[in-house]
């Protein structure tokens, strides 16, 4: 942890780059940390930079970046508002990491799966808007991604074929895409890409600072990072479920508001608080003499008009005028831009002001053709941040600016707004290249542009655009979570931003609505049924959203109520039918599902995904040899289909034909190597021929690929025990039911192992919990039953 000392022109030197002023209290308690180990109780985890807009947030975040890096060797990411959802933020700690020679390998490798993968989604037409590719699939896929909100690290073709939670004798399983597992809770793992990429980051954040004095990540614009990120970084400091974060980390949290005491109220003694407020008026004094500006009534002035916050000192200082130039009674974007004499560039700043977030492109959009070469006087406006790799104005700037302007003159407010909204949606419909609007909310450089062209028509016309933007919200809800919370929140933006009451209390209520990321999108989608005066057409779209997303969570009932509603409103709708075939078949109604489907089929005759669907579900239902029948056709029509040869060779295990099922579940493979539910079907067909070293292999390619799965070492413990390990096998079991005590097909399956080793009574433990847990687990009924009829138990 130790330094080499510097001197003090270095020091000095390193003071005047940093342009340093005030905050010195800060600084000192961040440097001085650091001679602290994290053994003392001195130390402190995480600091906490609070204050209102404009007293320096930012500004004392990058040098606290800058000092842990230069002056202790630190590796350090900062993340900000740009980061939309945990594994973003993940992924930026990540390419910071490397732009510093430390590569976190095996994370950005399964990150970049994950985006693959979804971009693979992404692009897959939908059920029923037209006709899809030669392979079935690729429509399916679209279908059951659409009903679990595109779920992050899963392949677009996997689950096709099943995206309905699964049942297997007395296991009760869930499809998830290429994901299927026993349980509903491993279905969540599988679907959360939290518990996915965390396990990774953090062991390779382990490795890193093995080899560093410290790792600092910084979280600026943590007021509205925090309802996203404060359960992730809470879980990483207080528990090791998803790993364990290295002691030599150091957290910095920069926002607005307070930490939320429910989060953090407990953890009070490992943060130290850093509240700003607005400059002394020495170190304001002290940012103006720097500036060269030492004229006393000049400076007096502006320490009123700034009100000593720092981005208005700075901004103010970079062209103060003279003191006879200041006018009292100035607006607030007066006080920014009085001395600015060039009418053209004050006319630049001011429209630069409209644009949520400011490029060369959206410059030249919203300025006069006279302003367009502006764009780099404008950079360098001292209220001007980078972030993401656009300008941003200063939050304390640009209200006031658009403030100035809507109420100035609102027609050409509006005119400017809809300008906008029309470059916008011109590079949208160009990112589309003809792509359903349906499917473009997939895509970030469609959905991008659609956002900004909704923002600027509801600052435009708030009233008008509304329905058009809740109708257009149906479909960012069917997208996922994360377009959704984006959704939402320009809403939130555009209301703050025009003045409108409707549309930002429509917007913080769908941003509640959407708060359960697990919930996917069920209590928006009940808003805009109740309130959002959707039109029938609408209604129907809302109803088959909310009746997926509700299959997901196991609200059958719900979701059967809602995809009925919805044949009612459009008998033709595929997506409506095909939901009610999964409901049904989840919930072991094989005639109906199969009566669903029918209507599917006339619907889309000769779909080759429709038939697919029909032979798993015969499967599903125990027909096998219907089932074969059924699949056989449609790999002859595409050999290159892996789901329906993960399903055939599932099915030919079962019919106890286990060497054509290898072949099939080997084909899957080789055609997608990343394929974990069919790795997990090959690793039962290879211990079952005695192949343990080839189904443990298996299994360590399905952990690779989704770590910390209770289904996956319940797997494993069956290759153990098959193979008459069976201490090997209750110890993985052990670590199964450590993750997930209400995992009752791992009790019954240790009660297995125990009894074999002569543990009766432990057995039959096993068994009346697994029992207790699953009433109607079958099988460990029967075996129960042969327990205590053996008198053999006590």
């Amino acid at each position: 942890m130790g330094r080499e000392r510097l001197s003090m022109q270095e020091l000095i030197q390193r003071r005047r780059n940093a342009g340093f002023v005030g905050r010195r209290r800060e600084l000192d308690a961040f440097r001085d940390n650091f001679g602290l180990p994290p053994e003392d109780a001195r130390h402190r985890f995480v600091f906490h930079v609070h204050g209102h807009a404009g007293v320096g947030k930012t500004w004392l975040t990058l040098l606290l970046e800058r000092t842990a890096r230069q002056e202790y060797g630190a590796l350090t990411a900062r993340v900000d508002e740009t980061a939309r959802s945990v594994p973003e933020a993940m992924a930026a700690i990540s390419e910071q990491f490397a732009r510093q020679g430390r590569e976190l390998t095996a994370f950005d490798r399964r990150l970049a799966s994950y985006r693959q993968r979804r971009h693979e989604a992404e692009s897959v037409p939908a059920v029923g808007e037209r006709q899809g590719p030669s392979t079935g699939g690729m429509v399916t896929a679209r279908a059951g991604l659409a009903g679990l909100g595109l779920v992050p690290g899963v392949g677009a073709l996997a689950g096709a074929v099943d995206p309905v939670p699964l049942a297997e004798g007395t296991d009760r399983l869930r499809a998830a895409l290429s994901s299927r597992f026993r349980d509903h809770k491993d279905v969540q793992l599988v679907l959360d890409p939290v518990e996915t990429l965390s396990p990774l980051l953090l062991r390779e954040l382990s490795e890193a600072a093995a080899t560093v004095p410290w790792l600092v990540l910084l979280f600026d614009t943590y007021e509205r990072l925090g309802p996203l990120l404060d359960p992730w970084l809470r879980t990483l400091l207080t528990s090791e479920r998803l790993g364990t974060l290295p002691a030599n980390t150091v957290l910095v949290l920069a926002g607005q508001t307070r930490l939320d005491p429910g989060c953090w109220g407990d953890l009070a003694d490992v943060v130290a608080e850093l509240p700003l407020e607005p400059f002394t008026e020495a170190e304001a004094r002290q940012l103006l003499t720097a500036k060269g500006i030492t004229d006393e009534p000049v400076v007096r002035e502006v320490l009123r008009l700034s009100g000593r916050l720092p981005v208005l000192v700075s901004t103010l200082a970079e062209n103060p005028g003279t003191g006879g130039d200041l006018d009292p009674s100035a607006t607030a974007v007066d006080r920014f831009l009085k001395w600015e004499r060039d009418p053209v560039r004050r006319s630049a700043a001011l429209a630069g002001a409209l644009p949520r977030r400011l490029n060369e492109d959206v410059f030249k959009a919203v300025v006069a053709d006279e302003g367009a070469g502006l764009f780099g006087w404008l950079r360098s406006l001292p209220f001007i941040g980078d972030r993401d790799g656009a300008a941003r104005y200063h939050d304390v700037v640009r209200a006031p600016m658009l403030r100035l302007q809507r109420t100035t003159s609102p027609q050409r407010w509006g005119a400017a707004h809809t300008r906008l909204a029309e470059t916008f949606a011109g590079w949208r419909e160009a990112a589309a290249g003809g792509l359903d609007p349906h499917d473009g909310w997939r895509l970030d450089s469609w959905n991008g542009p659609r956002l900004e062209e909704w923002y600027h028509l509801l600052c435009a016309w708030p009233s008008a655009a509304l329905p058009g933007a809740l109708r257009d919200g149906i479909d960012a809800c069917d997208a996922g979570p994360a377009v959704a919370r984006r959704w939402a929140t320009t809403l939130v933006e555009a209301g703050e931003d025009a003045d409108s009451d409707v549309v930002r209390a429509w917007g913080l209520h769908l941003v509640d609505a959407l708060g359960d990321e697990r919930r996917r999108g069920i209590e928006a989608m009940g808003l805009l049924l109740a309130r959002g005066g959707l039109d029938p057409a609408a209604r129907v779209a809302a109803l088959v959203v909310r009746g997926w997303h509700r299959r997901s969570v196991e609200e059958f009932d719900g979701a059967l109520g809602d995809f009925q509603r919805a044949v009612e409103l459009d008998p033709g709708n595929v997506r409506a039918h095909f939901g009610r075939a999964v409901v049904h078949r989840a919930t072991g109604e094989f005639t109906a599902a199969m009566d669903a489907l029918d209507r599917v089929d006339a619907l889309e005759p000769g779909s080759t995904w429709v038939q697919r669907e029909r032979g798993e579900t015969c499967r599903r239902a125990g027909r096998y040899e219907e089932a074969l029948a059924r699949l056989d056709p449609v790999i002859e029509a595409d050999p290159a289909d892996h789901v329906a040869l993960g399903s055939r060779g599932q099915t030919r295990m079962a019919l106890g034909r286990i060497q054509e099922a290898l072949a099939d579940l080997d084909r899957a493979i080789e055609l997608n190597g990343d394929y974990a539910w069919a790795l997990l079907r090959r690793a039962r067909v290879r211990s079952t021929l005695g192949d343990s070293a080839g189904a443990l292999a298996d299994l360590d390619r399905v952990e690779s690929l989704e770590p910390g799965v209770p289904g996956t070492l319940g797997e494993r413990g069956d290759v153990h025990r098959f193979a008459g390990r069976y201490e090997e096998a209750i110890a993985v079991y052990d670590r199964a039911l450590a993750l997930d005590p209400g995992y009752a097909w791992a009790l019954g399956s240790r009660a297995m192992a125990n009894e074999a080793l002569g543990r009766h009574a432990e057995a039959l433990a096993d068994l009346e919990r697994a029992v207790a847990l699953n009433p109607g687990y079958a099988w460990a009924v029967a075996q129960r039953e042969r327990l205590l009829s053996s008198g053999d138990s006590p």
